[in-house]
């Protein structure tokens, strides 16, 4: 453990890494274009970084990295706090595509490269919107039985997998108790899913959606989910209580803005990011 604890700081002992935040998310992110880190090595690195009070702390570690496409500007690699990888975060999108802009790497617009497909970004100041790849795999109107309750659900992946359940008082959303028996159900196995709680909320001739996510990686309900945020938005949509555009609130009470383009079957995500920092990594930080 040591020696691989030694290696890993060699690596690390002159490089940057930068810290961004979207709606409640954060996310640490290291440039890896010369490929200085290996497969094998980013999923520990994430484990080590993530930590909240004994590292860093972030929901995900971001490698940036040459893309394979040619429409591609950069491509990435995700990590989840826990190591697993992911093939798609919303909030993460939007992060990467402000670093990149702020650090004159590359001009908004631009496409990237994910697991889960090009995504396109515009930059506009510390506001950024994304589109997602095109939403898959829609289902309405089923039930989930667990131990806790049997659940009226929707799915669709946005990215990844979300399980959407419309709630009337999501401030009594059991999200924490109910959140990991559906995301490790036998329906999703063996990928598993996110799992998103919805208000659909009416105040005056305002309609939005307050949301509260259960994601799978961070194992927790976290602060906002951009993907889980759009296939909230976009189930709502496909359920006719809501319009092209709207308005989601989130757990960490920011506001992100969805946009659904039924006909070419594009979500797009809206939202302000947060660049918190820069530095270089101590070996404490991964022991």
């Amino acid at each position: 453990m040591k020696e691989s604890s030694d290696n890993l700081f060699k690596k690390l002992n002159d490089h940057n890494f930068y810290k961004l935040s979207a709606s409640g998310n954060d996310f640490i992110v290291i440039l890896n274009f010369e490929d200085k880190f290996t497969f094998e090595e980013k999923p520990l690195l994430a484990k080590k970084l993530c930590r909240s009070k004994f590292s860093i702390s972030a929901d995900g570690l971001i490698f940036l990295e040459k893309p394979k496409s040619s429409e591609a500007s950069f491509s990435w690699n995700f990590f989840n706090s826990d190591g697993s990888e992911a093939e798609m975060c919303g909030n993460g999108a939007r992060c990467v595509a402000r670093l990149v802009e702020e650090l004159n790497l590359f001009k908004s617009p631009f496409y990237f490269e994910t697991k889960a497909g090009l995504i396109y970004a515009e930059v506009k100041g510390k506001r950024v919107k994304v589109a997602l790849t095109s939403p898959k795999d829609l289902k309405l109107n089923f039930v989930i039985r667990t131990d806790y309750d049997w659940f009226s659900s929707h799915f669709v992946n946005t990215g990844v997998p979300h399980v959407v359940i419309f709630w009337g008082n999501i401030d009594s959303a059991p999200v924490e108790k109910v959140g990991p028996k559906i995301r490790y159900h036998e329906m999703f196995k063996p990928a598993g899913t996110n799992v998103n709680f919805v208000e659909v909320v009416e105040e005056k001739d305002k309609k939005y959606l307050k949301i509260r996510t259960y994601e799978r990686g961070v194992e927790a309900e976290t602060f906002a989910c951009g993907t889980g945020a759009s296939a909230g938005a976009y189930i709502a949509y496909k359920l006719g209580l809501v319009g092209e555009k709207v308005d989601v609130l989130t757990k960490g009470g920011e506001i992100l803005t969805i946009y659904i383009e039924d006909k070419t079957n594009k979500i797009y995500l809206e939202g302000d990011t947060k660049f918190i920092c820069e530095g270089k990594i101590k070996k404490d930080a991964i022991l």
